[in-house]
């Protein structure tokens, strides 16, 4: 082993990362349930130790040197490492657990996926706690590597590469209209679902063309497009209470019986619900069974 290592008090490394995450060091005392003097004792330490002092005064908390900056990643996996080698292999009892899971999740995701997996997860595992939280797709590789999230659920054209994946179900697009809506009396023809008036989802707000526009233009065809909004459920409230029509995945809107649901007049690409979740807990056993519990509710 090498000497500078043997020199090292390994949980200074934990404080250093939780540093190099928070950049503020009553945060980092919060988050490794320390008080604010220790961790600072501690960074006095690393910065003896590293010959660098690691964290600077900034304007918007401290901010790390070059040196930190090069420990970041290497730390990171470092400490991964060793969360493995000692996490205890015991089997994983949901009915004792008082786990804490954090999971992000966009509307269509809340819905789909979480909500057909809650009731189960109430009785078998009564008392862990679940937080749903929404992140933009960009940044859920950075959050699970930083622990901030165990699992998200993303369509496959917006997950990122790095993270492991399984496909809870394939997903198709319908034409969803409010029930008796006077010009949906079945499926209409390319023609007559163009003059209809649409609503999209624009998760990144204001956008008014989306997949089926694309499809229409392969066939030098256009639809009116005429309310952009940013989540599905708001959709659904807007096609329940007027005559405006939308391209929908079909199980957001299955059993909705103020809805009525027909096979639009082209073929729309659909796509793949994905779960994902970093290496740093592929093996946990409480994880383990979380993912398994979910899928299985599919």
């Amino acid at each position: 082993m090498d000497n500078s290592l043997r020199r090292l008090d390994l949980n200074l490394l934990v404080t250093l990362d939780a540093l190099l995450v928070e950049h503020n060091v009553t945060r980092a005392a919060e988050r490794l349930h320390l008080s604010q003097p220790t961790v600072s004792s501690q960074l006095a330490r690393l910065r003896h130790f590293f010959a660098d002092p690691l964290l600077l005064p900034g304007p918007r908390g401290m901010r790390p040197t070059a040196r930190a900056d090069e420990l970041r990643e290497p730390l990171r996996q470092a400490l991964g490492a060793l969360a493995q080698a000692v996490a205890p292999s015991t089997p994983f009892e949901p009915e004792r657990s008082s786990q804490t899971w954090r999971a992000a999740a966009f509307d269509y995701g809340e819905f789909t996926v979480l909500l057909p997996a809650l009731s189960g997860l109430r009785r078998a595992a009564p008392g862990t706690r679940l937080a749903v939280v929404q992140t933009a797709p960009a940044l859920v590789a950075k959050k699970a590597a930083q622990g901030e999230i165990d699992l998200a659920f993303l369509i496959d054209g917006e997950a990122p590469p790095n993270l492991r994946r399984r496909i809870l179900f394939e997903e198709r697009y319908v034409l969803a209209a409010r029930a008796g809506h006077p010009h949906v009396k079945g499926r209409p023809t390319r023609a007559q679902f163009c003059k209809l008036d649409h609503v999209i989802v624009s998760p990144d707000g204001g956008g008014f063309r989306g997949v089926t526009d694309a499809v229409l233009a392969e066939s030098g065809l256009r639809r009116r497009v005429a309310l952009s909004v940013p989540h599905f459920l708001f959709l659904c409230a807007v096609l329940e209470g007027s005559d405006l029509v939308a391209m929908v995945p079909s199980r957001l809107v299955r059993g909705n019986d103020r809805l009525q649901v027909v096979e639009p007049p082209l073929e729309v690409p659909g796509f793949e619900m994905l779960m994902l979740w970093p290496d740093r807990i592929h093996r946990d056993p409480a994880h383990q069974w979380l993912r398994d519990h979910i899928a299985e509710s599919m």
